[in-house]
């Protein structure tokens, strides 16, 4: 180690975790914002039945104290001032309240079992209730309607929740137990399960009746900034966890937003795009954008945003449809100027903003004998920027100011290419950070802040390193490609008559079963 950075070793710094759903990763940040050092742990997923999503609570829990532990090898544990949680936010899961053992696996926010229970809410005309007090639209995304799931597994009298017997709780809430052995949740993953009062920034008994979900079962909730006990666990033992924040939030946060205005869109499997909230447009939003908590420092900040099911999960599936890896798919997309007319609509689950619409089916429509698989490629990295333009569209529509440029983050926002086809079709300008794992930076800010590292005026003034990306073709090119795709998307959106029950994606069962008799 050189002399430096055996300095750097010895100065005083914080520890950020960034739990999301394929890799755990860590950092450590000192006073002046530099970054000493960096893990990553790769972790998967299960899929035990089609549209189930699945994970191991000990093997994410597991996962965070390596990735705490491998990011801390050239410390002192005791120059920890502090550790921040960035955690992926809808998923859920529960477990015994006496041994902190699981009692299930954690549910991940793409899960789509509890789909048919949503339709029966919506169908009893739940929707707009729940839509006001929570934020959200009924959609199994949020962890209500899963969390509930649980509970009838291993409780359906809820004799054992109403006893005290289970606790439940969000991903930053499973590890804050583990590692601190406190039962508690941070105000902005509370206001993602669908079971939080927005206003009153509580458990709200409506909700928790509509969904059946005993009050016993859930944590506390707490600021964003709410120190916990000290680690009992992990090589930060004694430190205590000074900031949590869900990973859209945190990203927002890391690119210095703190204010109203501005518009962040964070690129994954899936995406998100939001922004902070004026008091005068808390109200006002499409039903197409949510509105969130985004964080809690002392005072409640709202935000709108819109999530997107399946961004970079379409380049993935299409890839592995035509057995080559996502690099070569993006090759062979490149070799073509456009999509020859072609459309993806990934609604592998249903749409999610603008429209959550559950009964929308995925399609790829405008295909010929022409069509290769090149053009294929295009269709499926073109879905993901217009997915995204579609919900700065219906942003822009709410907060009644035009978004002339947006925030990007996110793996996928390392593709040149891609983020220039963003700022085509959106006829925006991308800002694109260079600085990466913005969820784990935007949580290590906040805990550098509230353990005393550094002031808020200190991390403001930090250099921001961003790259400019701006339109390269005309607003007449871009509205005819958008104007193919608002088609496609229509198309998809068609539902069958009210009068049949039958699930059209179950057709290939019901044809099995009949020549089975």
């Amino acid at each position: 180690m050189s002399s430096q950075n055996r300095a750097a070793a010895g100065s005083a710094v914080v520890v950020a975790v960034d739990q999301g759903t394929s890799a755990t990763k860590a950092l450590v940040m000192n006073a002046t914002g530099e970054i000493l050092g960096r893990a990553h742990v790769s972790l998967s997923q299960q899929h035990p039945q089609p549209g189930w999503v699945e994970q191991d609570p000990l093997v994410i829990r597991d996962s965070v104290i390596s990735a705490i532990g491998q990011s801390l090898k050239a410390f002192d544990s005791h120059k920890v001032r502090g550790v921040g949680l960035s955690t992926q936010r809808e998923s859920i899961m529960i477990w015994d309240k006496a041994t902190g053992q699981p009692l299930g696996p954690i549910l991940g926010w793409q899960d789509r079992r509890t789909a048919q229970r949503a339709k029966e809410l919506l169908s009893d005309g739940a929707g707009p209730t729940v839509q006001r007090i929570s934020g959200l639209p009924i959609d199994p995304m949020f962890s209500a309607l899963k969390l509930a799931w649980l509970l009838d597994s291993v409780d359906p009298d809820r004799r054992l929740s109403l006893g005290g017997k289970i606790a439940a709780g969000t991903v930053d809430s499973w590890l804050v137990s583990c590692l601190t052995g406190q039962h508690r949740i941070e105000a902005g993953n509370a206001s993602r399960t669908q079971l939080m009062n927005l206003d009153t920034v509580d458990w709200d008994a409506e909700l928790l009746n509509l969904f059946r979900v005993p009050a016993q079962v859930l944590p506390e909730i707490v600021p964003s900034s709410e120190p916990s006990g000290p680690l009992t666990v992990s090589d930060a033992a004694g430190a205590s966890v000074c900031a949590v924040l869900g990973d859209s939030h945190s990203a927002l946060y890391a690119h210095g937003v703190r204010e109203p205005g501005t518009v962040k869109a964070t690129y994954g499997t899936g995406s998100s795009i939001m922004g902070l909230l004026t008091e005068s447009t808390q109200a006002a939003l499409l039903p197409g954008l949510v509105k969130t908590l985004a964080w809690h420092d002392g005072i409640p900040r709202y935000a709108f945003e819109g999530n997107i099911l399946a961004t970079g999960a379409t380049a993935m599936w299409l890839a592995q449809v035509l057995d080559i890896d996502v690099a070569h798919l993006d090759s062979l997309a490149r070799t073509v100027d456009g999509a020859g007319g072609v459309n993806i609509v990934p609604a592998f689950a249903g749409l999610g903003a603008p429209w959550w619409d559950e009964c929308a089916e995925a399609s790829i429509s405008g295909f010929n004998l022409g069509t290769s698989a090149a053009h294929l490629a295009r269709a499926a990295f073109e879905s993901i920027v217009l997915q995204i333009e579609d919900v700065l569209s219906a942003a822009e529509k709410s907060i009644s100011t035009p978004i002339r440029s947006v925030l990007a983050d996110g793996g996928p926002t390392s593709n040149s290419w891609l983020m220039q086809m963003q700022a085509d079709l959106s006829q925006r300008t991308v800002l694109r950070s260079t600085v990466a794992d913005l969820s784990a930076l935007g949580v290590a800010h906040m805990a550098a802040i509230h353990s005393g590292l550094c002031s808020a005026e200190d991390i403001a003034a930090w250099p921001r390193n961003r790259t400019e990306i701006r339109p390269e073709i005309t607003s007449g090119a871009a509205a005819v490609r958008k104007l193919s795709w608002s088609r496609a998307v229509a198309r998809a959106r068609w539902a069958p008559p009210a009068e049949s029950n039958v699930d059209a994606r179950q057709d290939d069962t019901l044809v099995a079963s009949e020549r089975s008799r």
